[in-house]
């Protein structure tokens, strides 16, 4: 496993945003681990995040892309932070746009903000995790619904659950076929388990046997076949 990957496990634990315990994803599903971007809150963390993210992008999709689209909320400052690090360590100066909950009507109107999705833009969704896809469907309607003739070329998380979607296969893996882009994350779940299991970070050990048996019977339940 490459070094960046054993950094951002580390990063996550440090920033309490990979947290094991007893959790409800977006889809229903109780999980035994969670992984919470909201808890990032500092410039710095900020910073190093951007640069996880830029470099999964730039390991994956070289130069195959023009627009970071963060969905709200929190993917409006993973998109923000991953475009400041491409262009600060990646010399790529990327657009990035979000989108707003609820439609704005007045001013400008509408519910992008940010870069204007136009014909032509190869646009990279900036996710934290997947689950089901739901959000990232959404998200592609977002997109399309600004410009029709925009191109969905990627999708990034921070880490991949390795769970099933509406099939049987990974969720990333089918939304990759469903929409015919890259789908990639920073790290999977088999990353994180043979890398923090019974490791001690910081006098604490991340992930003992107990929340390791855990994680495998949920995944049992609804792991990728």
């Amino acid at each position: 496993m490459e070094q960046y990957k054993k950094d951002f496990i580390e990063f996550m634990v440090r920033s309490k945003v990979l947290t094991f315990g007893d959790f409800v994803t977006k889809s229903g599903r109780h999980t035994p681990f969670f992984v919470n971007t909201g808890g990032y809150s500092s410039g710095r963390q900020m910073d190093m995040l951007g640069r996880y993210y830029a470099e999964a992008i730039s390991q994956n999709l070289r130069d195959g892309f023009d627009v970071l689209f963060g969905p709200a909320y929190k993917g409006i400052p993973l998109a923000a932070a991953a475009s400041i690090a491409l262009s600060a360590h990646y010399s790529r100066d990327v657009s990035f746009c979000f989108n707003r909950k609820e439609v704005k009507d007045h001013g400008e109107g509408g519910v992008m903000v940010g870069h204007k999705i136009g014909a032509g833009d190869r646009v990279v969704i900036i996710e934290d995790v997947v689950t089901a896809g739901t959000s990232v469907r959404e998200s592609v309607g977002l997109i399309k619904g600004a410009s029709p003739e925009a191109s969905v070329v990627g999708l990034v998380v921070s880490v991949d659950r390795m769970e099933r979607g509406q099939g049987n296969v990974n969720a990333l893996e089918e939304l990759s076929e469903e929409f015919g882009f890259e789908a990639f994350s920073i790290v999977n779940l088999n990353e994180v388990m043979g890398y923090l299991h019974n490791r001690v970070i910081d006098g604490v050990v991340a992930l003992d046997d107990a929340a390791a048996e855990r994680i495998s019977a949920y995944r049992r339940e609804f792991g990728c076949r």
